[in-house]
């Protein structure tokens, strides 16, 4: 099965193009600017003393890349890898530099067009993801998908660990 997106045919003009995933049988979206590519799950680079949430590193074409566990990130379990898990290799623009990270997914789904109407705000409830974490809820056919703000996602901690993660890998 491909990780490859597919872009659906009849996309209507509105707010965005945004690539759709699945996790824990929940249903994601970023917005398709922040996407680089989609590869296959492989093989990672474990580095020492990094939060839980970064799975390791990677190599992409020379450059490397580490690679976080949402569903760890959002204080769940750690993702199982199975047939159809892929890594979406996003670059996140920071006030002082861009970050490139990957981010394993249990499915890519597609890439969808979304307009303003079909765009809620965020809940102001709780729920098993932080609000801040959520630009907003997508309405998609007979389905809510959750918006995220994937520059929030990343803390600083972990900014500075990825950043660790690549100087280390790069060594190595």
């Amino acid at each position: 099965m491909s990780c490859e997106p597919r872009l659906l045919d009849g996309a209507t003009a509105g707010a965005g193009q945004y690539l759709t995933f699945t996790l824990s049988q929940e249903l994601f979206a970023v917005e398709i600017r922040a996407v680089r590519e989609i590869i296959e799950y492989g093989r990672l680079t474990t580095v020492p003393m990094m939060p839980p949430s970064i799975l390791g590193v990677i190599n992409l074409r020379g450059a490397v890349v580490p690679v976080m566990d949402l569903g760890q990130r959002f204080g769940g379990q750690t993702t199982r890898i199975g047939p159809r898990t892929c890594i979406v290799i996003l670059e996140i623009t920071g006030p002082s530099h861009t970050q490139v990270i990957g981010i394993v997914v249990d499915a890519v789904n597609e890439v969808r067009e979304l307009g303003a109407e079909q765009i809620e705000p965020a809940p102001s409830f709780g729920g098993s993801i932080r609000a801040d974490f959520i630009r907003g809820m997508g309405k998609l056919d007979d389905r809510l998908v959750v918006m995220l703000d994937i520059g929030r996602v990343i803390s600083a901690e972990e900014h500075l660990a990825i950043s660790q993660a690549q100087q280390h890998g790069a060594s190595s």
